[in-house]
């Protein structure tokens, strides 16, 4: 094997490590004290590392070198390194709360790329993410002790709109502390500004993308269930 094919292999095994943590290039970055292009490049296997730095990457990825490099050596010999799963606990639901099929599909897609197997609940306007969050209507029976771990909301909905939701989500002591990542079509949005003055915890431009949606959730301590090569289409639960 060449040079530049190990250097792309070992790339390759830093980003689906990063990406089972949930973490974005810059936390790697400050977590293993390099800097973000370096990571960046290393990713896309464009720079040879050094062992100092394997050893520090090895660290913020919260493998061991040998397993960081094990990793690497399986890449090479079955295409992709095995990723190990998070310790025990319960995983993060996704509650996403968007009407547009498109952009739900390419949501889904994305987590499903990522091979990411953590539950993604989603509900097409306002009323049914209010439903769902409080256990009303045809989600009655749905267990009140098991909130959604994250929102991701669309503002834009039909029967009740988004910062409503938002808002209401927020004024309940109940449901103040579940993260709402509001989703936007621009970051120039006016309802950036006002969603956060309601409680929002961080925005997304649409698409959603694992990438973009992993830049803003390290703060959220949420459990990430990666899978191993081969399960396909039961990466998620999207119903």
């Amino acid at each position: 094997m060449s040079s530049s094919s190990i250097i792309e292999r070992f790339g390759a095994s830093v980003s689906k490590l990063r990406f089972g943590l949930g973490i974005s290039q810059e936390i790697l970055a400050e977590r293993a004290d390099l800097h973000r292009t370096y990571i960046a490049d290393i990713e896309r296997g464009a720079r040879n590392v050094t062992l100092r730095n394997i050893e520090k990457l090895a660290k913020a990825l919260e493998v061991s070198t040998a397993e960081l490099l094990s990793h690497t050596a399986q890449t090479a010999s079955a295409g992709q390194p095995r990723l190990r799963r998070p310790i025990a606990g319960k995983f993060a639901e996704i509650l996403l709360v968007e009407d547009d099929p498109n952009d739900v599909d390419l949501t889904l897609c994305a987590f499903r790329k990522a091979r990411i197997a953590n539950r993604v609940q989603v509900v097409g306007d306002g009323a049914e993410a209010l439903d769902y969050v409080f256990c009303n209507g045809k989600h009655a029976e749905r267990p009140p002790r098991d909130p959604p771990s994250v929102i991701l909301l669309d503002l834009n909905l039909p029967k009740v709109s988004g910062m409503e939701v938002l808002a209401r989500l927020k004024a309940n002591p109940q449901t103040q502390k579940i993260p709402v990542i509001v989703l936007t079509v621009s970051q120039r949005s006016p309802d950036i500004q006002e969603s956060r003055k309601l409680g929002a915890n961080a925005y997304i431009v649409k698409p959603v993308g694992f990438e973009n949606f992993s830049q803003v959730t390290p703060q959220l301590s949420l459990r990430w269930a990666v899978l191993p090569p081969g399960l396909g289409s039961r990466e998620i639960d999207a119903r």
